[in-house]
């Protein structure tokens, strides 16, 4: 007797859910009693439409409710009132989410209102600090209450969940999608990244750095110190390359562009697009970041980061010495960058095969783990 097909919802609404989840959607697919809609909030519209492309993937449901300069609260309030709809005039057997965000958030608490289970990947992560990362780490935390399948990328989140009291078998551990990811790009798709790098001016060469600063905790001050060891860095290495992708939050793309938009070895670009992103990644020499992502795709390049956030949930690259905490304290970032800036690219790289974050089949587990529970 054949199996009941099921719907299953994913809902995403960021670049990094949209990467993160893409190998999820590409595995759930093969499986014929499996129906997969995609759902985007399109939190960030451009960016997450852009990179389910790159990935043959569309969205079944297209949300739009990207506001400039939105709240916290109108953001959370215009998702919610959205997916109130899209519950309400189909049948969903699971909604999977991914991580933190705002959209991660209302999916799960949307599908928890229409006594939907709610599969979280990427689920555990704790830095155990509510303004480090804010709001992200109170939302995963909530998220994690009313999850029915919990998909834990690292040994230290599957025994965060235990420690909270979620039971074992709602538990898997599977590693991070990422990891995944990085391998669903053909050779063609990052050969042309190369050619549309070139054009922006940057160098994939041995000398290469890649920044990115945009969390909410990092603005104002924060933000301030973090371009005052940026401007050091650059004098102090003039045959190096910065390439900086400014978000585009005001509060973010304002400030960098009056500091740092005449320094001669600064490429200030747009947000890349993903494989233009693992193309910076694989060739830089050193990454600076508060992007949680970031933490988890570097190692698989042998990338020494550090992190301009004074807590991080990546704590498995802190401990295997492929990232250092730095905070936004600008004499700390110019130190630590230095101290790899000085030597040659070959003595500062790291070994790509001691990745904590997993071997690219997280995927396939969660798949296999989500046929199980219907079983």
């Amino acid at each position: 007797m054949n199996e009941i097909t099921k719907n299953i919802i994913i809902i995403l609404g960021t670049r990094p859910e949209a990467i993160k989840l893409a190998p999820v959607i590409l595995e759930l697919r093969k499986n014929c009693n499996f129906n997969v809609l995609v759902c985007n909030t399109e939190q960030q519209k451009e960016l997450s439409n852009q990179t389910l492309n790159y990935f043959g993937i569309q969205a079944n449901f297209n949300l739009d409710v990207m506001q400039q300069n939105q709240t916290l609260s109108g953001v959370q309030t215009r998702i919610l009132n959205a997916l109130s709809d899209v519950y309400l005039n189909n049948h969903f057997d699971a909604t999977i989410v991914q991580g933190d965000t705002m959209t991660t958030f209302c999916g799960a608490l949307s599908s928890f209102y229409n006594q939907v289970p709610v599969f979280h990947v990427e689920a555990g992560l704790r830095s155990s600090d509510l303004a480090e990362p804010f709001p992200e780490e109170a939302l995963r935390q909530m998220i994690s209450r009313i999850t029915k399948l919990h998909f834990a990328p690292t040994q230290l989140a599957y025994k965060a969940l235990l420690k909270e009291g979620v039971a074992e078998n709602q538990i898997s551990l599977t590693g991070n999608t990422v990891i995944d990811a990085v391998s669903c790009l053909s050779a063609e798709t990052l050969a042309a990244a190369q050619i549309k790098l070139k054009n922006k001016n940057v160098v994939l060469s041995n000398k290469l750095v890649l920044i990115t600063a945009h969390r909410r905790e990092n603005h104002g001050e924060r933000l301030d110190k973090i371009i005052e060891a940026i401007t050091e860095l650059t004098i102090k290495f003039i045959d190096h390359q910065f390439v900086l992708p400014v978000h585009p939050n005001p509060n973010v793309h304002d400030k960098i562009y009056t500091a740092l938009k005449n320094i001669q070895n600064v490429i200030l670009t747009n947000p890349l697009d993903y494989p233009e992103l693992v193309c910076v990644m694989k060739h830089a020499k050193l990454i600076l970041t508060d992007s949680g992502g970031i933490q988890e795709e570097a190692p698989s390049f042998g990338v020494p980061v550090l992190v301009l956030r004074y807590e991080t949930e990546r704590v498995e690259a802190i401990s295997a010495g492929f990232a250092k905490l730095v905070g936004a304290d600008s004499d700390k970032i110019f130190k630590e960058a230095s101290a790899v800036l000085l030597h040659d690219k070959s003595q500062t790289r790291l070994d790509a095969s001691m990745n904590p974050f997993g071997d690219g089949f997280a995927a396939q587990k969660i798949a296999n783990t989500i046929k199980l529970f219907w079983k």
